[in-house]
């Protein structure tokens, strides 16, 4: 079966008792058992350890993914930290991309480090700046590609072989680009996960994470650490993942659509200074953003001439965009990760790695291309 498909069909049954078409929430802490004997008959005992609404957005994911089994955590940063713990025991190391998330970069360097753990932060876009950086007790990868927010592209495929042959876990955070678009498992990849609050949702609705593992013996160290922890989805927020699934293949192509229309738009606007977009032929890694995933997705960042000042003149006067820290919502939001989504991360390191004072990053939603960039054209004329 086809994509499109697949994300509304996979994991799902009618309810067998009443033929309801949508997943029941079973808004349920404990399940009764038919005997001792037959403990967990049913499959579930304690909605810590396994809810059906949570497993049927599971089996969803882990289809749309191509991967064994899929764990749901309570947020994105949960799935981070599932996926940490699961892979990563005291003395050992981990390359990570230089530019992530910044919650990733705050959890590796404020929190884990004080367990033991080692992370060395890698221009993953370079391969051969892995390879280098492997030591003798590196465990895993962790990449982040397009990273947020330079946009950064590392090759998965060449990575994922040198992670395989040093025997070496590779995960993948696919957050920007969804299994839709990009498919990190077929790409040699063992773990793919998400923040599915951004676009798996889609609807500025829920926040909530996923972890997809290529195998099951990856998945059970992976359920270990979710149960243990109790870093859980809710039923509520997964029933409503499941409806912003549905969408996910329309949604994706029109926001990107409307990306490519904006991008083009900005590269050409006499007060802007530079875009960053992969769909753009100046982008850096166009080439391999074309080959590597089957779209560009809706993230792009721009400055504005006249650096930070300017560019907060043009968001303090920007009408539709929203300006705010999420991303992946049928909305269009903008953002400035300085002050926002990467805040935590020192001004050193933002420099080292092109997080610009003036960066601007725009999410695509789904209003009309016309009024979107109508609204920029707009706000670039108070700068």
């Amino acid at each position: 079966m086809g994509f499109s498909t697949r994300q509304i069909h996979a994991g799902v049954t009618p309810d067998p008792v009443t033929g309801s078409i949508l997943t029941p929430i079973y808004q349920s802490t404990t399940f009764a058992q038919d005997s001792v004997d037959e403990y967990l008959s049913k499959g579930f005992s304690y909605s810590r350890s396994g809810n059906p609404t949570v497993q049927a957005l599971e089996l969803k994911l882990a289809d749309l993914e191509g991967g064994e089994a899929c764990a749901a955590f309570s947020t994105g940063m949960a799935a981070v930290h599932g996926v940490m713990l699961a892979m990563l025991s005291a003395g050992d190391h981990a390359i990570i991309s230089d530019v992530a998330y910044g919650g990733t970069y705050r959890l590796t360097t404020q929190v884990l480090n004080r367990f033991g753990l080692e992370f060395s932060f890698v221009d993953t876009s370079d391969a051969s700046a892995v390879a280098e950086a492997v030591r003798d007790n590196t465990k895993m990868v962790f990449t982040e590609t397009p990273a947020n927010p330079t946009m950064k592209t590392s090759d998965l495929a060449a990575i994922s072989e040198i992670t395989q042959a040093r025997g070496l876990v590779h995960a993948v955070d696919n957050t920007f680009l969804t299994p839709y678009y990009q498919r990190p498992l077929e790409l040699g990849c063992d773990i793919s996960l998400h923040s599915t609050t951004k676009y798996i949702d889609g609807h500025n609705a829920t926040v909530g994470g996923a972890v997809v593992s290529k195998t099951a013996e990856l998945h059970e160290k992976i359920a270990f650490i979710q149960n243990s922890t109790g870093s859980i989805m809710s039923p509520q927020v997964a029933w409503l993942t499941l409806q912003g699934c549905k969408t996910l293949s329309v949604r994706m192509d029109q926001q990107s659509a409307n990306a490519m229309a904006i991008a083009s738009f900005l590269e050409a606007h006499p007060k802007v200074a530079q875009v960053c977009y992969p769909g753009l032929e100046s982008f850096a890694k166009h080439e391999l953003a074309s080959t590597q995933a089957s779209g560009y997705g809706a993230m792009m960042w721009f400055e504005v001439k006249g650096g930070l000042a300017a560019g907060k003149r043009l968001m303090d006067n920007i009408d539709v965009w929203t300006l705010a820290e999420n991303l992946g919502s049928v909305e269009s939001l903008i953002t400035h990760p300085v002050t926002m989504t990467h805040a935590a991360v020192e001004p050193e390191e933002r420099a080292r790695v092109g997080i610009l004072d003036g960066l601007i990053r725009l999410s695509v939603g789904l209003e009309d291309a016309e009024d979107l960039i109508g609204a920029l054209e707009t706000a670039l004329e108070q700068v």
